[in-house]
């Protein structure tokens, strides 16, 4: 077996459903620390956060990634247990495989070549790992940079190894990424028996036509960079559990992607408007998960394309889909960001899995990267 493939594996063993990092940060440091790497603790609450940087010079190219995992699900549907990795028919199956512990098993063997290979390489080069990316991703990546930015420690080029990949690992970067913004909506009727309901007022029937209007609005037509902004429920719950209660409430959870279009107050206020449009009492709390940010043509961008053409000879697509990441952390600070991983055609399901040979692939990307940003050959920033 390969170094890529040996890593992970020891990382999928790890039981680190988020906010648990389950020893994974332990396992990085115990390669980085003898290639020179400093290692820096940044624990918040629950989380477990780790900065390792090599070199104090600039450009800095920091890859980031999360080692949590989301629960694995009914174990049943599982044919192999979820964390007890196992290969099949080229393949490697278990919890994090793709999401994303392949892409950080990935990039530390590229590191281990690359730095075997350029001991005086360019720049600094640093990792940040978390351990609350896939929960609600607050002790995480975003307080970690909190710090740095208070010490004005700035990364140039950030290499995410989120799985963006779509049919082969490199046929599609994430060049940035929508807006995400959360709804949690209460529609406020009067409980009653249902065979009086001249005494009873139903919400859902009072809101139903508002979920039409919501669901309908045309929010924007998106732009060259992004698709058009979509609202989706994501839950609504209401009654007692009897058959014969009028509701006295309603409960409606939505999500808004948007584009560079929108912003945050713009959403707000149209929702409102729409609302307000039908006559019910309501009360109406948001949540931004984070802004769309992208990232211009540069050194960053010019870098991967040359790296991916390198190694597997395909001409990458820069794309903008797919849900959020850490990365909407980074942006704003400055920083070029960029997502490079395997592929995402499993992440999250039962019998989540990556392609043996192409961690190989992915590693081999990854290092070639380093030597476009990072050595006589790299691109000026």
């Amino acid at each position: 077996m390969s170094d890529t493939l040996d890593l992970l594996i020891d990382l999928i063993k790890k039981e680190s459903v988020t906010p648990v990092d389950a020893g994974c940060q332990d396992v990085l440091v115990d390669r980085l620390k003898p290639l020179g790497f400093k290692e820096e603790r940044l624990d918040f609450e629950d989380t477990q956060n780790i900065w390792l940087r090599r070199g104090e010079a600039k450009p800095l190219l920091t890859f980031l990634g999360h080692t949590d995992v989301v629960p694995p699900g009914p174990l049943e549907q599982w044919d192999s247990p979820p964390f007890e990795p196992t290969l099949r028919n080229g393949k490697l199956y278990g919890r994090g495989a793709a999401d994303m512990k392949g892409g950080i098993a990935c990039f530390i063997t590229a590191l281990e070549r690359f730095i075997a290979k350029h001991p005086d390489h360019k720049g600094s080069i640093a990792m940040m790992i978390t351990s609350d990316e896939e929960g609600i991703a607050t002790n995480g990546v975003v307080k970690v940079i909190d710090v740095l930015e208070a010490r004005n420690e700035k990364i140039d080029w950030c290499l995410v190894g989120e799985p963006s990949s779509h049919k082969t690992v490199g046929d599609v970067i994430r060049v940035g990424r929508r807006g995400s913004l959360c709804a949690k909506l209460t529609v406020y009727g009067l409980q009653g028996h249902v065979a009086y309901p001249e005494i009873a007022e139903n919400p859902i029937h009072r809101f139903a036509p508002a979920l039409k209007a919501l669901t309908e609005e045309v929010w924007d037509e998106g732009n060259q960079f992004f698709p058009a902004t979509s609202l989706q429920v994501s839950n609504i719950n209401s009654g007692t559990g009897a058959e014969n209660i009028i509701p006295g409430e309603v409960q409606v959870q939505f999500n808004l992607r948007f584009s560079t279009e929108l912003d945050e107050q713009t959403i707000k206020q149209r929702t409102a408007a729409i609302l307000d449009a039908y006559d019910f009492k309501y009360d109406l709390q948001w949540r931004l998960s984070g802004n769309p940010f992208l990232t211009e043509k540069g050194a960053l961008i010019d870098a991967a394309h040359v790296a991916i053409q390198q190694v597997t000879g395909l001409d990458t697509v820069d794309d903008t889909g797919g849900g959020t990441s850490d990365g909407r952390f980074i942006a704003p600070t400055g920083a070029q960001v960029l997502e490079l991983g395997p592929v995402n055609e499993s992440i999250h399901k039962i019998n989540e899995n990556v392609d043996i040979a192409e961690l190989e692939t992915l590693s081999k990307i990854y290092e070639s990267l380093l030597v476009e940003l990072l050595t006589s050959r790299s691109a000026e920033n």
